[in-house]
């Protein structure tokens, strides 16, 4: 039997709201005690010198390039970063190449995860054929190879015909559907949000208001159907107006937003700086208030990285060629620290929340949980540098930045698999 004890540690779970200085001692791979004044012979101690013992982190929103393509990030790179950022759990986009819309790559994706030994691996489903926006994928075989929830990715659906007949199926599969909320008309070749900036840049436009009329509308066909729908990376003031009222009537919505869209506004495009082109793109500071506040008020269920993997050659190009999204595995933690939230709200954001949303038995500190775990520093400082962070992608939005948190140590059912100095 393998037994680790963690010691004057800070336990901090969301899920139960415990914050305090205590013990918790693992027993082969599995939380077997907390606060237990025995230290079992044989037992590995760790001293945790005050540091934060959390749940490891549960990203909901993670964009990989396997299969297809691995030269941007594949399941073992992804690993790595992750477990660097205190990401122990991992639900992954289906829009792949080929997509995730049959069953044997639901469970190809989660075996390649347990090969990994670091992270767990929740695939996603594809809600059409290879998330093109036709045909209905098969989500009832998806789902029971495991897929925990159905989206099209970056993709929304268009069609609002096809969108009912979607939630309609979801809801008698008692299903969660995602969608990216744009309203794909409007966002056509555009890379900016339609501002002054981006008339001075010459860069193509959408308005902000394309996500609240997408917004609008799945909000209406969810009341219609009674399914249960989820909004992904929401970042404007009136896409969060029109969830909360919804929320207030009974409709079965979510949505999570991303660390970009509370941390960095337009302004940060700068002279065409590719890593800041994001879909949707960054928005005025008036919306990054506006998400802020929502992450305060419980608007916002959720934080996600939402870790769009790209190499050079995908971000060394005119800002509207350029491939969209930031890699964010691992500064989820310390941007999200940096929201100006308490503690345990923030950390609630990103472990037993989304584990919550999508099913999925994680994100807390239970006796009998499996014993994926976080260690970091709240108070440490670290500068972020790309070509220096661990996976194979270095497109951070935030480099050069100094984050406060840090990751520490990182546990996956008992066993370290990062330390600050490197992987165990």
């Amino acid at each position: 039997m393998t037994i680790t004890v963690f010691e004057n540690v800070r336990l901090v779970d969301p899920a139960s709201g415990r914050d305090g200085i205590g013990r918790l001692t693992v027993e082969d791979g599995r939380i077997a005690a907390i606060d237990s004044p025995e230290t079992p012979e044989g037992a590995r101690v760790i001293d945790g010198q005050g540091a934060v013992l959390c749940p490891g982190l549960v990203d909901m929103r993670v964009a990989l390039g396997e299969p297809g393509f691995e030269y941007r990030e594949s399941v073992k790179s992804g690993a790595r970063a992750a477990v660097a950022g205190g990401i122990t759990t991992m639900a992954v986009l289906p829009n792949t190449s080929p997509a995730i819309d049959n069953p044997a790559l639901v469970h190809l994706l989660k075996v390649r995860g347990e090969e990994t030994g670091m992270v767990s691996i929740h695939p996603y489903g594809a809600l059409t054929r290879g998330c093109e926006g036709g045909d209905m994928a098969e989500l009832g075989l998806l789902q029971d190879a495991g897929a925990v929830a159905f989206t099209d990715g970056t993709r929304a659906i268009t069609d609002a015909k096809q969108m009912r007949n979607l939630l309609s199926y979801s809801r008698f599969l008692d299903a969660l559907v995602v969608q990216h909320p744009e309203e794909p008309s409007l966002a056509k070749g555009a890379c900016a949000t339609a501002s002054a900036l981006a008339v001075r840049l010459g860069l193509p436009q959408v308005p902000a208001a394309a996500e609240a009329i997408m917004i609008a509308r799945d909000l209406r066909l969810a009341e219609m159907t009674g399914a249960r729908l989820h909004f992904a990376h929401v970042s404007t003031a009136e896409g969060l107006d029109l969830i909360r009222t919804a929320k207030t009537r009974g409709v079965k919505v979510t949505c999570d937003t991303a660390p970009p869209y509370f941390a960095m506004t337009e302004e940060d495009i700068g002279d065409f700086r590719t890593y800041a082109k994001f879909s949707p793109p960054l928005r005025a500071e008036s919306d990054r208030a506006a998400v802020c506040a929502a992450l305060a008020d419980g608007t916002i269920d959720a934080v996600a990285s939402d870790h769009a993997p790209a190499d050079a050659d995908d971000k060394r190009l005119p800002f509207a060629q350029a491939r969209a999204g930031g890699t964010g595995l691992v500064t989820l933690l310390g941007v999200t620290l940096g929201a100006g939230l308490p503690l345990m709200d923030a950390l609630r954001l990103v472990t037993c929340a989304p584990a919550a949303l999508l099913g999925i038995s994680a994100g807390t500190l239970a006796i009998g949980q499996d014993a994926d775990l976080c260690l970091f520093d709240p108070d440490a400082v670290w500068e972020v540098t790309a070509g220096e962070l661990p996976g194979r992608a270095q497109n951070t939005p935030f480099d050069g930045q100094k984050l406060t948190g840090r990751v520490l140590r990182t546990f996956r059912r008992g066993r370290e698999v990062f330390t600050a100095e490197g992987l165990a």
